[in-house]
């Protein structure tokens, strides 16, 4: 099985404790996370050889980002050096009605300032099998749309499958300036990810007779969004995650996986949530573990789920479990018993 390539930014968390609104206390949690870096440590912690690739300061913090993904297993040798800053966000973690709420300070941030000769994706993608990235990663600026373009055209040259998740976020940029970079880059993509918001905002898909807001979520029209994404982009596979917000503390959990001819629902898990960061990642990280492995459509989407659903209850940005907790949750015992 070859190496598994992430690309994006890692940043430093800081977080208030609990679920205290900003500095209620006068301490902040530091952790590290972000997209592909947390899909990356998932990888590892299921047993897969996989590289995150990034642009980090050669100081102490930039160190730290590098030493929390070693510690998991990840292989950081491709991570470039140089710049000055390590990107930031700070989050506060929303508790019944009150949502949470993030705080991005990441501009000019060592990957947002990266450049193309950064990163030799020939050399980086010798011996990989998959390649998987987010639509967070280009909205950091033109210069990393060029990055990612260049990235997704040496992954195809080396017959490396390619994953995206949209993860579309309306504070980095418009939804013009991703409907614009991401259909350019969506060419190159085999797996598409996505959730009940991003197919709209990204390519103005939106599934009918549904309610984000109010918590309605319309299946049949999922299946429309998935074939139409799959039929404007040539996809092999797309999955969408469903999530019905009943407040901050609780959701209802639930993915769909096509395959270009059938539309495969997994169970639905009702979340009493621990931290939410980090879900749709698990999810990403579980697709794709369950599609290198062989499993089948149904199998594959059980697994992702599963993988996300256990995340919800994790601190941090990190999903820190194991193959064989996901497959116990996926086969059913979603208990929470007490292991003695």
């Amino acid at each position: 099985m070859g190496r598994i390539v992430t690309f994006g930014e890692i940043m430093l968390r800081l977080a208030p404790n609990g679920h205290y609104r900003f500095f209620q206390d006068d301490q902040l949690q530091a952790t590290f996370g972000g997209g592909e870096a947390n899909v990356s440590v998932s990888l590892a912690n299921y047993g897969l050889d996989t590289a995150f690739v990034t642009k980090l300061p050669e100081h102490a913090i930039g160190q730290a980002a590098v030493n929390s993904l070693r510690y998991f297993g990840v292989d950081t040798q491709f991570i470039t050096r140089g710049g000055d800053r390590v990107g930031i966000y700070f989050l506060e973690k929303g508790a019944s009605q009150r949502g949470s709420l993030c705080i991005y300070d990441r501009k000019n941030s060592a990957i947002a300032e990266a450049t193309p000769d950064d990163f030799d994706w020939d050399k980086i993608f010798d011996k990989a099998e998959w390649f998987h990235f987010t639509g967070i990663t280009p909205a950091l600026g033109p210069n990393v749309v060029e990055i990612c373009m260049e990235a997704c055209k040496a992954a195809k040259a080396h017959g490396v499958k390619i994953s995206c998740d949209l993860n579309y976020r309306g504070k980095l940029w418009t939804r013009d300036q991703a409907r614009q970079a991401m259909t350019k880059l969506c060419e190159y993509v085999d797996v598409c990810i996505s959730n009940e918001e991003d197919a709209k905002d990204v390519f103005g898909i939106e599934a009918e007779g549904s309610d984000i807001t109010g918590g309605k979520l319309n299946t049949d029209g999922y299946r429309s969004v998935a074939k139409q994404l799959a039929d404007r982009f040539g996809f092999e596979k797309v999955a969408i995650t469903l999530r019905t917000s009943i407040s901050a503390n609780d959701n209802d959990w639930q993915g769909m996986l096509y395959d270009g001819s059938d539309c495969c629902f997994s169970k639905q898990y009702h979340l009493h949530i621990v931290d939410r960061v980090g879900g749709g990642d698990s999810f990403g990280a579980g697709l794709i573990y369950s599609l290198i492995s062989g499993y089948s459509t149904s199998e594959a989407i059980e697994f992702a789920v599963a993988a996300s659903a256990l995340k919800h209850s994790i601190e941090g940005d990190f999903n820190r479990v194991s193959v064989a907790e996901v497959k116990k949750l996926a086969g059913g015992d979603g208990s929470g018993r007490v292991q003695r």
